[in-house]
């Protein structure tokens, strides 16, 4: 675990874990700031524990070491809802998952998700098998999200499962130069052979003159995706769902200049100006 969240037991572990965020410059730091401060630090909270376990998956350690890892974030989840928690993350965990009734198996998806990166370098998924790693990776972190945001309907749900996946669809889209530096991916076996690649090896593919096809593929799925969640949303208490619509503007926006650059140079970084951000956060944020 992040040596920064272990600290002296008088420190305030929701200091560091604010610091955390704002150091990395995310996307997801916007939207946050539009919730009450109780449930931006419960959501903080939640991005930290994501941000220690996809370290770990993301690490230069053996296998054996990384499952270790996370098998230690396995137990601790149990000790969260078991009311023992032994780290300051943890403890902060425990307190947000009784004040807004978060389930332990979604903490736990997380956790399987950045098993299936660790345990070997991810290549051509299936498509079932690239679902089942989003929902892991992304949906599972919007179930516990649409909770701290105020609404635990069924429609809520939807919202995360399907801006869970349009969200991971696009990091993928935006990072295919970068996960293949690590030997990783993930664009689905299913489109690479139905566009006429049958290479699996990361940097091939990448090179492949028939990769635009592939992305567009997985593009108009991510596309698709969004508008899913935007009908879902509808369905939601419009307040609770105001930082899954900034959270959704501001990647459906990154995937729009993603296709825009198209599918080559792809070490080109795409990414949203801060005024943009901004704009799209007032706009979806104050409506």
């Amino acid at each position: 675990m992040s040596a920064a969240l272990q600290q002296e037991p008088e420190a305030d572990p929701r200091a560091a874990i604010r610091a955390k965020v704002a150091a990395a410059g995310t996307s997801f730091y916007w939207a946050m700031r539009l919730l009450p401060e109780a449930r931006r630090d419960g959501m903080f909270a939640i991005y930290a524990y994501c941000r220690e376990v996809d370290d770990i998956a993301d690490s230069d350690a053996p296998p054996a070491a990384k499952r270790a890892g996370l098998a230690l974030w396995r137990r601790e989840v149990d000790a969260i809802f078991a009311g023992r928690p032994s780290t300051p993350l943890a403890r902060v965990l425990a307190e947000v998952a009784r004040a807004y009734r978060l389930r332990r198996e979604d903490f736990l998806a997380i956790i399987d998700g950045m098993e299936m990166d660790a345990a070997a370098d991810i290549r051509a998924p299936s498509l079932a098998e690239l679902d089942l790693y989003c929902d892991r990776v992304a949906s599972a972190v919007g179930r516990l999200s649409v909770r701290i945001f105020g609404s635990d309907l069924p429609a809520a749900d939807r919202v995360a499962w399907a801006l869970g996946r349009a969200l991971q669809l696009t990091n993928i889209l935006r990072d295919l130069a970068e996960d293949a530096a690590r030997g990783r991916l993930y664009l689905p076996r299913d489109y690479l052979l139905e566009a006429g690649i049958s290479e699996t090896e990361p940097q091939a593919v990448l090179r492949h003159k028939a990769l635009p096809a592939a992305c567009e593929r997985l593009a108009e799925l991510a596309e698709q995706r969004f508008a899913e969640a935007a009908a879902a949303m509808r369905q939601c208490p419009r307040r609770a769902m105001r930082p899954a619509a900034v959270m959704g503007a501001v990647y459906a926006a990154i995937l729009r200049r993603l296709r825009r650059r198209g599918w080559r140079d792809l070490e080109r970084e795409v990414k949203l100006p801060t005024s943009l951000k901004l704009w799209l956060a007032l706009r979806h944020g104050l409506l």
